[in-house]
């Protein structure tokens, strides 16, 4: 499986998609995906994970932009060398697409930053 990385201040948030067939269907144009998400603190700080930003652009040309807190509840705390992993999914209307986004953590200290999601294709049956 294919993975995709960025890191962001000693931040690394790892991605590894994967075409969904079995909730897909081809003839109502909708297309499922799942990703793991992996987020490594390779900082000298424990940071929280606050809030996340999703865009999701299909080939079509439709776009997703999702923003909010729920996905991240109860806001996991990640202590220096530790990695927290969840997994998501979404649906989209054509064969391949895109996904970008970035995290909002903060500090112990209170400081806010952005970590980047590094942009991940989404492309149907290419498992």
């Amino acid at each position: 499986m294919i993975s995709y990385a960025s890191t962001t201040r000693g931040i690394t948030v790892t991605v590894r998609p994967i075409y969904l067939d079995e909730p897909s269907d081809l003839l109502e144009r909708e297309f499922a995906f799942g990703y793991a998400i992996q987020i490594e603190n390779t900082s000298p700080n424990e940071v929280q994970l606050l809030r996340r930003r999703w865009i999701i652009e299909a080939g079509n040309g439709s776009r997703q932009d999702l923003t909010g807190d729920g996905a991240l509840r109860p806001h996991p705390v990640i202590a220096p060398g530790e990695t927290h992993v969840h997994d998501r999914s979404c649906t989209i209307e054509s064969f391949k697409g895109t996904v970008e986004g970035n995290y909002l953590v903060q500090r112990a200290d209170g400081e806010q930053f952005r970590v980047s999601v590094p942009p991940f294709p989404l492309h149907a049956a290419a498992n």
